[in-house]
């Protein structure tokens, strides 16, 4: 470019010739006046420092960081008018896009990527320090323990000890005693006894002499001299023949007769009779210890004694306290303290057993008492574990187009069969791709649905969360993803609805990387899939991904054997009976097969698949429809398929029995509520029955109207079924007083004429919010009303007059606001309420009226008070009820 002068660039840079002189300037370039010229260097230069002064400090030739192009272009557009004349329109079009430079973004994706990292790592220390505290109290905990046993142990042994010593202490004196005794006895005989009178003297070597034999070889000589008395002679026989039978005798004294005993005369007897009433000779041998078991059996015990109790699933109050060997009367006494009124023979729940087990002293053993499910499918081989279709479950908030995307996949059109646009059913589909079988199960996106989402997460194997582009993350969205990482599987994000102009990808990336949601590009492990279900954008890649993570996963699962899997959903249906839609988790499940659902059991009658059409057997991941089970079982339970219809039939019976002995331990701990039957009747009461056509339904139904009760009013269940309206229904509801909820069912011809005679309400439903809604109205119209107070002006007394007509008269003038006399009043003395009641008359000067204002005097009669004092306060107010709402 030639050299210009200054007002020719300024006019080319349209910027006024006096600022350029002055840049020009700053930049050190002199110039003399508009019309000095200026080469290309002193352009360059002058573009290098309007750089640095707005901040760049790049140099002259490094690229902008941000770059914004505006375009501006015009049209016209002729517009036919009603006169037949054409008009000409001026459009204007602006468009601005601003390209940002790659490393500034990549810059700020690191920071974001270092700050996240650095709230995991003080997460994770955090968690570490948490773990090592309660390791380290764990530890002092027991060492604690460890120390009280030994100090009881040692106790125990010290007590033991001394209770001993206290035993043989007490023995040998005992024993002393009974020897003294004795020689006191002996001496006294001897004394008595004209024998021992003279004294004997022998010497003691002639005493050995002449001493008879041992007692103890007496018996011996004389069973070898001579046969036993009974089987000798009758007649009679001297007394010398018996001699040898007879106890050693003493020394007969000098002088005496030897065959007399003391050398007296004595009775002569015959020798069979002698011998026949001869006592038993006392054996002179060592006197024998009083054995332990001879004294008394109590003895205090010196430590606690911890018995294991085992608990079934019910117990009675009488069998536990057997087990724990305590009188009932202790159970019963730990039982309302913790708040349950319970009599010897009531059943108690496992939970309540355990708690009274643990708080009296006791290990709790819980019994295993399953044993008779366990041999359902009896003793299958080890089966080869072969490759099988992933089952996906589509999640995410309502109306981000769960639906609409599995549609587009299917080729069909279930989202516009949906009552209010809105899935309230959970469904489950088996896609062919080129690339292999994929299993999705739909879940519904409204709160409602908790359960039937948590169901979804268990039982799959990968989790496609659904996020609208143009909606962002929503609070079902955030619960979506707590669900799946509850359940510990993979998450793969679906932005749909791309095609739509609000659709902003890096919003949704932004707020998923809040819950730790972080996609591939930047770092993270979860992949990102922008879709449309509407043009078909991204499904092929979502495909491809969805099997590219099943092969990570490695999903196996035998086919051979008994099948085994889960309910995702279950109804009553008129002419077919119980429908079961079921998701074969292992096993091949074959028409014909006996199968148990929960409490309910049935053999396979017929199968289908999603589209209706029929099936002889279901693969692993497979899910079909099953008829033939007796009662719709609940949505979430396990079935089986089992040896025989007898198993079948006994383990289902079992359950139910189990359950039903649960069922009223529970009820029966309610029912014994004594302070929770007192407050019931201050408490408004809605009583519902609901009907519905599944069982996921009933069950967010049942959920979302109990979570509607509050401590003044109540949501009470009569109860909860499935299929049409039936005429016991109604009956049941008039008993209660309740109100009839039919949700995609309806009454039938019997329960129609009971509607008639009973007047019960009987309400249609088939989107969920509309029930919830209106309950939730019913409940607010039994709240109490709140009362409001208002004050509506003030007076202050300045001087009392008394009157023979009206008593005392305040008078008055109205500060603030207005006193009018059909309302209530307080009287005031300095700022405190010393009567509250009703104004009898309201004067301005002779006149009665209705009202006073501020400013204006007047004469006030308090009724039935006459203690109104100078500078007292007369407050004017106005009580309103304002209708309470649920919130």
């Amino acid at each position: 470019m030639a050299e210009v002068t200054v007002s020719q660039f300024a006019d080319v840079l349209k910027v006024p010739v006096d600022r350029l002189l002055v840049q020009l300037d700053q930049a050190g370039i002199k110039v003399s006046g508009p019309d000095d010229r200026i080469s290309d260097d002193a352009k360059l230069e002058l573009l290098t420092h309007l750089r640095r002064s707005h901040g760049s400090g790049d140099d002259g030739d490094a690229a902008p960081r941000k770059i914004t192009l505006k375009r501006k272009t015009q049209s016209e557009i002729k517009l036919a008018s009603v006169q037949g004349r054409a008009r000409t329109v001026n459009v204007e079009v602006r468009t601005q896009r601003t390209y940002i430079k790659r490393d500034v973004l990549q810059e700020k994706a690191r920071l974001q990527q270092d700050e996240i990292d650095q709230k995991r790592r003080e997460a994770e220390e955090a968690v570490q320090r948490e773990a090592e505290r309660i390791e380290a109290e764990r530890l002092e905990r027991e060492r604690l323990e460890v120390d009280n046993r030994r100090r009881i142990e040692e106790e125990a042994a010290k007590k033991k000890a001394q209770e001993e010593a206290r035993r043989v202490a007490e023995q040998t004196a005992r024993e002393e005693e009974e020897r003294r005794e004795r020689d006191r006895e002996e001496t006294a005989r001897r004394a008595a006894d004209p024998a021992y009178q003279r004294p004997i003297v022998i010497p003691r070597p002639q005493a050995a002499a002449v001493a008879p034999q041992p007692p103890r070889e007496r018996p011996q000589q004389a069973a070898a001299a001579a046969p036993p008395p009974r089987k000798a002679s009758p007649q009679p026989q001297p007394a010398a023949a018996v001699a040898p039978l007879q106890p050693a005798r003493a020394p007969a004294p000098p002088g005496a007769d030897p065959n007399t005993r003391y050398g007296r005369q004595e009775l002569h007897v015959a020798g069979d009779v002698s011998s026949r009433y001869k006592k038993k000779r006392r054996s002179k041998g060592r006197p024998m210890q009083p054995s332990a078991e001879g004294r008394h059996g109590f003895e205090m015990p010196t430590a606690p004694v911890v018995r294991e109790v085992s608990v079934g699933e019910t117990v009675t109050v009488a069998e536990l306290a057997q087990k724990m060997a305590i009188k009932a009367t202790e159970v019963i006494k730990v039982l309302m303290n913790m708040g349950v009124m319970a009599t010897i023979n009531q059943p108690i729940d496992q939970d309540t057993a355990v708690l009274v087990v643990e708080e009296l002293g006791h290990t709790a053993k819980v019994l295993k008492e399953n044993q008779i499910e366990e041999d359902l499918q009896g003793v299958q081989g080890d089966a080869a574990a072969e490759p099988r279709p992933p089952v996906v479950t589509v999640m995410g908030h309502v109306d981000h187009g769960k639906t609409s995307l599995l549609d587009y996949i299917r080729r069909t059109k279930v989202a516009s069969g949906e009552a209010g646009g809105i899935t309230q059913h959970i469904g489950a589909y088996h896609v062919e791709t080129p690339k292999g079988g994929v299993t999705f199960l739909d879940t519904p996106g409204h709160a409602a649905f908790t359960a039937m989402r948590a169901r979804g997460a268990k039982a799959t194997d990968v989790v496609v969360l659904v996020v609208a582009a143009d909606d962002g993350v929503m609070p079902q969205t955030i619960e979506a993803i707590q669900h799946a990482r509850a359940a510990g599987v993979p998450i793969v994000v679906a932005v749909n609805k791309i095609d739509k102009p609000e659709a902003d990808l890096d919003r949704v990336r932004q707020e998923l990387s809040k819950q730790d949601v972080i996609p591939e590009d930047w770092g993270g492990q979860t992949i990102f899939i922008p879709v449309s279900a509407r043009t078909g954008q991204g499904i092929d890649q979502l495909l491809e991904s969805i099997l590219l993570q099943a092969e990570v996963l490695e999903l196996r699962a035998p086919r051979s054997g008994l099948a085994s899997g889960v309910v995702i959903e279950a109804s009553m249906e008129k002419g077919r009976g119980a429908v079961a839609t079921v998701l074969v988790k292992k096993g091949t499940l074959h028409m014909g097969d006996p199968i148990i659902a929960g409490s309910e059991f049935g053999r396979v009658r017929a199968m289908f698949d999603e589209t209706g059409k029929p099936v002889e057997e279901a693969t692993p991941s497979m899910p079909v429809v099953v008829l033939g089970l007796s009662s719709p079982p609940n949505a979430g339970d396990e079935f089986l398929a089992a040896e025989s219809e007898r198993k079948a039939r006994e383990v289902a019976l079992y359950r139910q029995g189990k359950f039903r002995d649960v069922k009223l331990a529970r009820s029966a701990t309610r029912a014994e509520d004594v302070f929770s039957q007192m407050g019931e009747a201050k408490v408004g009461i809605v009583a519902v029955l609901i009907k519905a056509d599944v069982q996921g339904s009933a069950e967010a139904l049942r959920e979302s109207l109990l979570k509607l009760s509050t401590s003044e009013v109540q949501v009470k269940l009569i109860a909860s079924g499935l299929g049409g309206i039936t005429e016991s229904d109604v009956q049941l509801a008039a008993a209660s007083r309740g109100l009839v909820i039919g949700f995609n069912v309806r009454a039938d011809g019997g329960a129609r004429e009971a509607v008639k005679e009973t007047g019960v309400e009987v309400r249609y439903y088939s989107i969920i919010y509309e029930a919830i809604d209106d309950v939730k109205k019913m409940l607010s119209g039994m709240l109490q009303p709140e009362i409001k107070e208002t004050i509506l002006g003030v007076a202050q007394v300045r001087d009392v007059f008394r009157s023979s007509k009206f008593g005392v008269v305040a008078g008055c003038l109205v500060t603030e606001g207005v006193v009018k006399r059909n309302n209530p009043i307080r009287v005031l003395r300095e700022n405190v309420v010393i009567f509250e009641g009703a104004l009898e008359s309201l004067r301005r000067f002779k006149d009665d009226v209705g009202e006073v204002r501020a400013g204006v005097e007047c004469g006030i009669g308090v009724k039935n008070y006459q203690d109104v004092r100078a500078n007292d306060q007369i407050e004017c107010f106005s009580r309103v009820e304002v209708a309470r709402t649920l919130e």
